[in-house]
This record gives structure tokens, sequence and C-alpha cells, in this order.
């Protein structure tokens, strides 16, 4: 632990955490401002180097941002099987407070193709987390693994439950959305244009994110921009 915090020191940043504290509001914990590349560094040197990184990433009292950062980034390099790595993640994730550590952690796990029903029924319980950053979690790991042809359509029907009132919750969910938007456009329109659960902040802010999209052409945009609800 001593070594593991005497490296996050070393890699501080006054400037970078100046800037890192205005992107990322949403923590509880005290920034130390630490870029992610290094972070990632540091991870894989512990996980190669370290026999104890266990004892540092069961550690829930762990007072800086990047602690928790290291920790999830910690679990993702692990060369273990996923039902072994899946009793870390139940761990880790109540300790997310902020959208930054949950979206560099979960892309940080690699499922591999073999394991994705496995993972598919492991996040679904947190889509009805009361928990914002638990649900969120969820959701972004779909947008990261199950945007494929076979998992679109369990996608959207999951998408369409989560009924979480959190800012963080429902930007996650139209940003899958959207992303649903490019790669399966038409099921994406059919479930925009149809009856659905989304809230009006969740679906005007679905089509503004596709709008924006350099994958959608301005034929489309332009049918997008009429769709918005006042």
């Amino acid at each position: 632990m001593e070594y593991i915090n005497n490296k996050l020191f070393e890699l501080k940043d006054e400037k970078y955490k100046e800037f890192n504290i205005k992107l990322c509001p949403d923590t509880n914990k005290e920034m130390l401002g630490i870029r992610i590349p290094n972070l990632r560094k540091l991870a894989k040197e512990i996980l190669k180097e370290r026999n104890n990184w266990e004892e540092f990433i069961k550690n829930e009292n762990i007072k800086y941002f990047e602690g928790v950062i290291l920790q999830g980034l910690i679990i993702g390099y692990s060369k273990m099987e996923l039902k072994e790595k899946e009793k870390y993640i139940k761990m880790f994730v109540p300790r997310i407070d902020s959208w930054a550590i949950n979206d560099t952690f979960v892309p940080t796990l690699k499922i591999n193709k073999k394991d994705l029903e496995e993972y598919w029924k492991f996040i679904l319980p947190y889509t009805k987390s009361k928990k914002e950053f638990e649900v969120r979690f969820a959701v972004i790991s779909m947008l990261d693994y199950f945007l494929t042809d076979e998992y679109v359509d369990k996608v959207l029907k999951e998408l369409n439950k989560i009924t979480h009132e959190g800012y963080y919750v429902k930007m996650g969910v139209a940003w899958t959305l959207a992303e649903i938007g490019i790669k399966y456009n038409e099921k994406a329109m059919k479930f925009l244009k149809e009856e659905n659960n989304l809230d009006k902040f969740t679906y005007n802010k679905t089509l503004q994110k596709m709008i924006e999209s350099y994958r959608i052409d301005n034929v489309q945009k332009d049918i997008l921009r009429k769709m918005k609800k006042k």
C-alpha cells in the first residue's frame, strides 16, 4: 500500500488536477491530478511486479480519486476467468462515484466474446439499482460490449425499462441509444418514433448526440431535428 501511495504522489500534476476537477465535479474523492495513461501504466506495473495487488483493490477506504481508478484498472487488467473477476467487479462497483471512474473501468475489463452471455446476466441486476453509478455501470457495459447483432434488441429492451432519474444514467442511456442509431439506424429510429418509455430529456439528448455525429448524414439530421420534443 505504501509503495502504491508513493507512486501516486510521484505522478500528481497540479495543473491537470485543476482541469480534472472541472471535468469530474461528481466525485466526492480528493484529486491528485494524474493522467489516465500514467495510471494504466502503473496498474500494469503493479500486476507484473507486486504480489500484494489484491490487498490494494480490497481496500474500501481509498482517499484519492485516482486511487479508485487504479483499483478498477488493476481489476480490468488482471488475468483471470470472468467468473473469478466478477467477484472483484462486484466489490468495486459500489465505490464508483464518478462518470470518469466508471467509463475508464468498464472498457478496461475487455470482456471476451465467449463470456458475453455470462457478463450480460451479471450486469442486468444493476439496471434496477437505486444507485446512479451502478445503473450507469450496466448501461456503459451495454455500450461497450453489447451493440452487436445478437444483443442490440435486448439492449433496446433493457434501456427502455430503466427508470432511474440520475443525470449520469440518462446521459449514459442517451449515448448508448445514439450509438445504436449510428450502427443500427433502422432499429433506433423505429424505437424513437414508436412508443417508448424515455423521458423528454433522455429522448432529446439522444437526438442531439445523433445530430452531432459525423457518421449520420445531413438528410437524416434534418429528420432528427424535426423529431425533437418541445
